[in-house]
């Protein structure tokens, strides 16, 4: 066999980020290494009650821990970072590289989990190459995106250079003056690039996406038209569109309050790395800003995406301690609903309307662009790799399937991309590219107590509980297979034309006739002639009827609670009634079972 047969397959595993916005986490595989791309969060849906964050199904890393050599991070967006503090208590990381910004608000995110000891940080420069394990050569390429200090990079393998755009769009006028490094991509297509693996966002829109520049003179004109308090939101990492809200506000003579830990952060960050530029006296604390005129003010706050807890939403709903809105007050969403929160934004523009605020928001209003490049900055991305395969990512089924029909257009034959959904392993070698294998994938659900993950089966119960309500039934039974009493019966949030008498009715009768016809097939008389019962099969198909029973009569499926009462010891039958001794030996009558009956609930 020739070594190049022998060559193994660069293995990539996207565990998020496919057929979805959020949770981007891809893995590297070369022989026994690996090498993870990011590992991101998402964000509930309405169904997932009680839930605050949304992980990939990280079985996979969790097996192969101990291939685990190192990680890339390519910015410090939520959807791309978010997750590490979370695997970081699964498994270790003996290293993440990436850009400044990123790694200083992940340190702190580790410092809050309590799992700095579990990875080391370090930080990357443009154009920067990092080793990682025996394999893997990583080059940073400096990009423009939403967020300051964001990359591309250049993963060199031994099967060639594979190029992960990260999130861009091709910004020629950046608001820091960090343009993208379009030289390094060309020089990497002149060489030659095995694989290129790209951002399909905005695959189905035609055109350029606008610079982020583009928004400063809509801003300008509204902070000039607006005269009382502004009152302005957008995502708290999008440090570009920060840094030219606080320098209007310098430039209008107004001053700022910051509202939300996110932004808090995001702010003191960038301005310790240069990214921000302002004086301290810019900022004035809430309780401070009652004595300036109200057309001196700007309060930056969190909220764009209509979360619950975020500083914008409990100003609308009234819950915000420091601050009220006021007629006459205007309130800018400098961001665009991400999909699956519509909803909940428009229902805080209602609110804010409502309470007399004027609401600046939408597309038509040019406040805000988007950060990931549309069907000609893709094209460019394309034409400056030229890959010989191409792997579409980070979207859903429509804009990947988008993208690859926008890569065909550029000359890539259909047999050299594949589109993907999370958990499928691509083998890529120097000749071709294919799905050859899938690995667990899916979601783990934190609480909103961020203690731990929501099993699959609590969240079905919590699903039950919102739609269908709980019925509890609490039932005592005896060692001769009866009730000791009738049994309790309660109900919350349950809809139903059946009166409660009657449902208790019906639950006890059917308690009883179960008991009457299986009794026996879980209470047995052993050689010593003690009596044992099998509680927790009995408690499960008692159970298994009663559920039925509320299908079948309520028409509904409430979660039913069954708290079964059972006594601990068990008596004895004795042939020797006349023995007085043996009598008078076991007064109460009971012995105890040498398997302890337990309450079952």
């Amino acid at each position: 066999m020739s070594t190049k047969e022998a060559t193994p397959a660069l293995k990539i595993i996207p565990l998020g980020g496919l057929h979805e916005i959020g949770k981007n986490t891809c893995v590297f595989e070369y022989d026994d290494e690996i090498v993870l791309l990011d590992a991101g969060l998402g964000f509930p849906t309405d169904e997932m009650h009680g839930v605050n964050i949304v992980l990939p199904d990280m079985t996979y890393l969790r097996e192969n821990r101990h291939k685990i050599k190192g990680m890339i991070v390519t910015h410090g967006h939520e959807d791309h970072i978010g997750g590490i503090p979370f695997h970081l208590k699964q498994f270790e990381i003996p290293v993440i590289y990436g850009p400044r910004l990123a790694m200083a608000l992940l340190e702190g995110k580790l410092d809050e989990a309590g799992v700095s000891n579990r990875t080391e940080l370090r930080r990357v420069m443009p154009r920067d190459i990092v080793r990682i394990g025996t394999h893997f050569f990583v080059e940073y390429i400096r990009n423009t995106h939403s967020i300051a200090d964001s990359f591309t990079v250049a993963i060199h393998t031994p099967l060639g250079v594979v190029i992960h755009t990260g999130d861009f769009k091709i910004d020629h006028t950046p608001v820091d003056g960090e343009h993208f490094d379009l030289q390094k991509l060309a020089e990497h297509g002149e060489k030659g690039v095995l694989c290129l693996i790209s951002d399909s966002t905005n695959s189905e829109v035609p055109g350029y996406t606008p610079s982020e520049s583009s928004v400063y003179p809509n801003l300008d004109r509204i902070f000039a038209q607006t005269p009382g308090r502004l009152l302005l939101t957008t995502f708290a990492s999008s440090v570009h569109r920060l840094n030219i809200v606080l320098s209007l506000a310098q430039k209008h003579g107004r001053v700022v309050s910051v509202v939300g830990r996110s932004m808090l952060n995001a702010i003191a960050h960038a301005r310790n790395l240069g990214y921000i530029k302002c004086e301290d006296s810019l900022f004035q604390p809430l309780h401070a800003i009652r004595s300036f005129p109200d057309d001196k003010v700007v309060i930056l706050t969190t909220g764009s995406q209509g979360e619950p807890m975020s500083g914008l939403t409990r100003i609308a709903n009234g819950e915000h301690r420091k601050v009220r809105i006021r007629r006459g007050d205007t309130v800018v969403f400098s961001a665009n609903p991400i999909p699956g929160n519509t909803i909940a934004v428009v229902n805080t523009i209602d609110l804010l309307m409502k309470q007399g605020a004027n609401v600046i928001y939408g597309r038509d209003k040019g406040i805000h662009v988007s950060g990931h490049g549309c069907q000609e900055d893709q094209k460019l991305m394309i034409s400056l790799t030229r890959p010989k395969f191409f792997l579409p990512v980070h979207g859903e089924y429509r804009m990947l399937i988008q993208h690859a029909k926008t890569a065909q257009s550029m000359g890539i034959p259909p047999e050299n991309m594949v589109i993907i959904n999370n958990g499928d392993v691509v083998e890529l070698t120097e000749n071709s590219i294919a799905i050859t294998d899938k690995v667990p994938s899916g979601i783990e659900l934190v609480d909103s107590s961020r203690t731990g993950l929501v099993k699959d089966s609590v969240l079905k119960e919590r699903q039950q509980l919102a739609e269908d309500g709980v019925v509890t039934v609490a039932a005592a039974i005896g060692w001769n297979g009866k009730l000791a009493a009738q049994p309790e019966v309660h109900q919350r949030g349950v809809v139903s034309s059946v009166e409660a008498g009657v449902l208790h009715k019906w639950l006890s009768e059917a308690i009883e006739d179960f008991l009457g016809d299986r009794w026996s097939e879980f209470a047995r008389t052993d050689s010593e002639d003690t009596i044992e019962v099998e509680w927790d099969g009995l408690k499960d198909q008692l159970e298994r009827e009663l559920k039925r029973l509320l299908r079948r009569e309520l028409q509904s499926n409430p979660l039913l609670v069954l708290l079964l009462q059972t006594p601990i010891e068990a008596p004895i039958k004795s042939n020797n009634t006349n023995n007085t001794n043996n009598t008078n030996n076991n007064t109460t009558g009971r012995r105890r079972t040498r398997t302890a009956a337990k309450v079952a609930s």
